[in-house]
């Protein structure tokens, strides 16, 4: 489990405290205290389930601490924002949705994912071609192949992908 969530739940407490650092002690925090405290798990769901609510109320108890706020001054309305249950929703079903897209993304041939990658972080066809040294009729083809392959695999998680991307605006 360590291998597969680590790495979201430091982007999920970095949404939290903004310091890429303070997220992964406060992760690595919460994986000692599992290991330490030998707790078990019945499924998949309750483990992840555990490990989100477990580093959300790890980030906050450093947000809150005197140490963090003698540095960054951050209010306790604003801290209270970020303990509410809507910002908390957003941010995990941000990284579940990414997680899964990124599985997806995974399966592709290796130039056609590496286009993929560049049109989610909202590159255009243009700047993929420049960037990738490759003509646009070929990010096009790559994108139509990706698109092909992509569906039925992402099919079951369309509404929670398009939750993603469409409430929280």
């Amino acid at each position: 489990m360590f291998d597969s969530l680590y790495a979201s739940l430091c982007v999920f407490s970095q949404s939290y405290v903004n310091n890429l650092d303070v997220a992964k002690d406060l992760v690595q925090d919460v994986f000692i205290k599992i290991w330490e405290d030998k707790i078990e798990f019945n499924n998949e769901v309750a483990i992840k389930s555990y490990l989100y609510t477990s580093v959300k109320n790890k980030s906050l108890d450093f947000l809150k601490s005197s140490r963090f706020k003698s540095t960054e001054h951050m209010s306790v309305i604003e801290i209270d924002s970020l303990n509410k249950e809507s910002f908390y929703l957003k941010e995990v079903v941000i990284e579940e949705a990414s997680s899964r897209i990124e599985e997806a993304i995974n399966t592709l041939p290796n130039k056609c994912a590496q286009i993929m990658r560049l049109s989610i972080k909202e590159l255009t066809n243009v700047e993929i071609a420049k960037q990738l040294d490759i003509s646009v009729n070929t990010v096009k083809a790559q994108k139509k192949i990706a698109y092909k392959r992509l569906r039925p695999l992402l099919k079951d998680y369309f509404v929670f992908i398009a939750f993603v991307f469409y409430s929280f605006d």
